[in-house]
């Protein structure tokens, strides 16, 4: 059965602790003069859900990011020597004083995610692909990187005699 739970749950429940500690402030401060709403222009983040891995034969790196209400255009993807980042926006479509919440889970803001990518990926070929909110950016592997099976040779006992 696949595990439903996310390698780094841990950080992610940090940043949804702050998500809920912000909206806990917000509303507590709202009545106050000074106001506690956030602007739009406040810089809020997140960390959108990501797997990667390697085909099962090992001639494709693949990295998959769920980005659902984001706009393609407000990604950036950038690759260096063997690392690879990924950022962008979701931009609130609706300001708090337009609704009064019952339930406010999406996080919205600018992120950020950065990868070390295997040995042998050929960063010159990466291509990325936004379909159903999810960014899923390939690139080959170099033959070279994979491993290989080293046959072990033996020498007939007839001949270790005779030496």
């Amino acid at each position: 059965m696949t595990n439903l739970v996310p390698r780094d749950s841990f950080f992610q429940d940090l940043f949804d602790f702050r998500r809920d500690f912000d909206q806990i402030f917000n509303r507590m401060m709202s009545g106050w003069p000074f106001g506690g709403e956030r602007t739009a222009n406040t810089s809020t983040t997140f960390a959108p859900a990501v797997e990667s891995f390697v085909d099962n034969d090992g001639k494709k790196y693949h990295c998959r990011v769920a980005l659902p209400g984001i706009d393609p255009k407000e990604v950036q993807i950038q690759a260096l020597g063997n690392t690879l980042t990924i950022s962008g926006e979701r931009k609130v479509s609706h300001s708090s004083k337009e609704v009064d919440f019952l339930h406010e889970e999406i996080s919205y803001g600018k992120f950020e995610r950065t990868f070390t990518l295997p040995e042998g990926v050929d960063t010159d070929k990466l291509t990325a692909e936004y379909q159903n909110g999810v960014l899923e950016i390939t690139a080959p592997v170099a033959a070279a990187a994979l491993p290989r099976r080293i046959e072990i040779r033996t020498t007939p006992l007839s001949k270790q005699i005779a030496a």
